[in-house]
C-alpha cells in the first residue's frame, strides 16, 4: 500500500519531532560539556576542554566511575551465566509450571524501579541481616540484568531450532563436541549483545541502586544527581554526564548490530 504525499510529511516531520525531543537534550549535555561559559549561556560562544581537564582530576568522579564499572561486569557475569542457564532450560524443555518460570524471570524488568529498589533493601536489611554494600547493588543489578541476556538467547534459538544440533549427534559428536562446535558459534553473537546490553543497563541505573547500594558508596549516576545543583561542580558533572552518555550508547550500539536488530532485548524506563 501506498502513502499519499502529505501522509508521508506528516509521518516524517512527526518522526523529526520525535527525535529532536529526545536527542536534543543529550546534544546540549555533550556542547556545555565544552562550553566555556559556566553559566551555560546559550548559544556556547567559546569551547574548552578545561571542564574535561577537571573531570579527569576529579577524585568524586573517578571513584564513582570505577563502583560503576565494577558493579556493571559483576552483575553482567551474574546476568550472562544464570540467563543463558535459563533460557536453555525453558526454551529445550517442556515442564509443569514454565511459562510461570518464564515470566518471573522477566517480570523484574517490567516492575517500576523503586519498587524492586525497596523490595530488595528489605530483603538484604530485615530478612537476610545483610549490611547494604556494592555486593548487594550488583545482585540487584543482576535481577533485571538477566532479563536482556535472556531474552537474547531464547529468541536466537527460537530462531535456530534443533535440526543442527541434531545433525550433529547423528554424525557421531557428543554433547560436548555439539555446543563447542555447532550450539556457541549460532549464539555468540546473541550472547554478546546480550552481556553489552546487560551492562550498558547496569552502568546508568539509579533508582534501585539508590536503595541497595552501600552509605557513602556512589555510581556515577548518582555521583551526578548528588552533584548536579552545586554551581562548582555544574562544569564537571556536564562532562561525566557526556562520558555517560557515551558508554551507555557505545553497548547499545554494537549489540543492535551484533543481534541485527531482531532479537528482543527488553528495557527500563
Amino acid at each position: 500500500m501506498r502513502m499519499s504525499k502529505t501522509g508521508r510529511v506528516v509521518l516524517w516531520t512527526a518522526l523529526g519531532v520525535g527525535f529532536a525531543v529526545i536527542y536534543f537534550p543529550l546534544l546540549v549535555v555533550l556542547l556545555n560539556s565544552v562550553n566555556s561559559d559556566t553559566t551555560f549561556g546559550w548559544p556556547p560562544k567559546s569551547f574548552t576542554l578545561e571542564w574535561w581537564g577537571r573531570a579527569v582530576t576529579n577524585a568524586g568522579a573517578l571513584h564513582a566511575l570505577w563502583t560503576s564499572v565494577e558493579a556493571g561486569v559483576a552483575a553482567t557475569a551474574i546476568a550472562f551465566v544464570l540467563g543463558t542457564m535459563a533460557a536453555f532450560a525453558l526454551q529445550r524443555y517442556r515442564f509443569f509450571g514454565r511459562d510461570s518460570i518464564s515470566l518471573l524471570i522477566i517480570l523484574p524488568i517490567a516492575l517500576p524501579g523503586i519498587v524492586t529498589g525497596i523490595a530488595l533493601n528489605n530483603a538484604f536489611r530485615t530478612i537476610l541481616g545483610i549490611d547494604l554494600g556494592l555486593l548487594t547493588a550488583i545482585i540487584a543489578h543482576a535481577t533485571f540484568c538477566i532479563v536482556v541476556v535472556f531474552n537474547n538467547v531464547v529468541a536466537r534459538l527460537r530462531r535456530m531450532g534443533g535440526n543442527l544440533e541434531e545433525a550433529s549427534m547423528d554424525l557421531g559428536a557428543d554433547g560436548i563436541t555439539t555446543f563447542r562446535l555447532v550450539t556457541f558459534p549460532v549464539l555468540r553473537s546473541a550472547l554478546l549483545a546480550g552481556g553489552l546490553l546487560a551492562f550498558a543497563l547496569s552502568f546508568d541505573e539509579i533508582i534501585v541502586t539508590t536503595f541497595t547500594l552501600g552509605t557513602g558508596m556512589e555510581t556515577l549516576p548518582i555521583w551526578i544527581y548528588d552533584n548536579l545543583f552545586r554551581p562548582n561542580q555544574a562544569p564537571v558533572v556536564n562532562v561525566v554526564a557526556a562520558v555517560l552518555i557515551i558508554v551507555s550508547t557505545v553497548p547499545v550500539y554494537f549489540a543492535q548490530k551484533l543481534s541485527g536488530g531482531d532479537s528482543a532485548s527488553g528495557g527500563r524506563i
